[in-house]
């Protein structure tokens, strides 16, 4: 069960349509810090408060995943959409890939769903085969002592560490481990990323690469008892519960700590503009 509740993302029902979607001003795609562990974090203060860890965490995979590519670009058949002509500032290397995935059920009618996944990187197997990649990293932020642990330990004892960040990150390894499945992704790249802590007061934080490991998605998904089969199956019981809607615009919300999936009814201009309008929500709930 995971701690903390899903950041409120939003979903459209307009003739048999449904898309789900984030809202623009949201942390949805902040990433979690020791969200599954025994002891949470966030009681400090400083650089280690929940809201800096995941601001660390976050800014640390956008940049491990640029420093881990080359200079030569692969180019597809479409632009990034994402792009500003506008901006001066070139955006990140990341690929975008719309995937057709049909959703079955026993007894139920079928469904497809469209979903727009990322892909990190594109590299060349021995045998000159390309293979999509997704590039994630994993961030050693309680310095016990000021020491890293992880540079002592990492070359001689990596299967215990990862063991224990898949005790403490479960739900973000998930995550990125469906992620990377449902992009197609041949492999999955962790980074193992460490503090360097300053010298002096006045310096901040700094961060340093100790190694990387290779995983192939489907596999990892056993090793961290991911079960697609009941992920797909969740997937389907709330895409069949919002198909019984009316049409509209709906907030899902998870509990926290509690295994239940909230939906609220919501004015159609909810999160585009500001809405002084107090209508009354539609409250339903849902036991997962």
């Amino acid at each position: 069960m995971f701690v903390s509740s899903f950041t409120p993302f939003f979903c459209k029902v307009a003739k048999f349509r449904l898309f789900f979607d984030k809202r623009d001003d949201s942390d949805f795609d902040l990433l979690t810090v020791n969200e599954t562990a025994n002891d949470l974090p966030g009681g400090e203060g400083g650089s280690n408060s929940l809201q800096k860890l995941s601001l660390e965490a976050t800014y640390i995979n956008q940049n491990f995943s640029q420093q881990c590519l080359k200079r030569e670009q692969k180019t597809f058949k479409r632009p990034n959409p994402f792009v500003n002509e506008d901006d001066d500032n070139e955006p990140s290397s990341v690929a975008y890939r719309y995937r057709k995935i049909p959703l079955l059920g026993p007894g139920a009618e079928p469904l497809t769903l469209i979903c727009r996944t990322e892909v990190d990187a594109v590299t060349t197997s021995a045998n000159g085969e390309e293979k999509f990649m997704n590039i994630k990293a994993l961030n050693e932020w309680d310095l016990k002592g000021g020491a890293s642990e992880w540079r002592q330990k990492l070359d001689t004892q990596r299967g215990d560490i990862l063991t224990t960040e898949m005790k403490n990150n479960k739900c973000k390894l998930a995550k990125w481990t469906v992620s990377s499945i449902l992009a197609g992704s041949d492999l999955l790249k962790f980074g193992y990323v460490t503090r360097s802590m300053p010298r002096s007061s006045g310096e901040s934080i700094g961060h340093s690469i100790l190694g990387t490991q290779e995983f192939i998605p489907k596999q990892f998904a056993g090793q961290i008892s991911l079960d697609m089969n009941n992920a797909w199956g969740i997937l389907r019981v709330i895409v069949d519960r919002c198909m019984q809607l009316k049409d509209g615009k709906y907030v899902l919300y998870k509990e926290p700590g509690k295994g239940i999936l909230r939906i609220y009814k919501v004015p159609l201009n909810t999160f585009e503009e500001d809405n002084d309008d107090s209508d009354d929500e539609d409250e339903e709930e849902e036991e997962k």
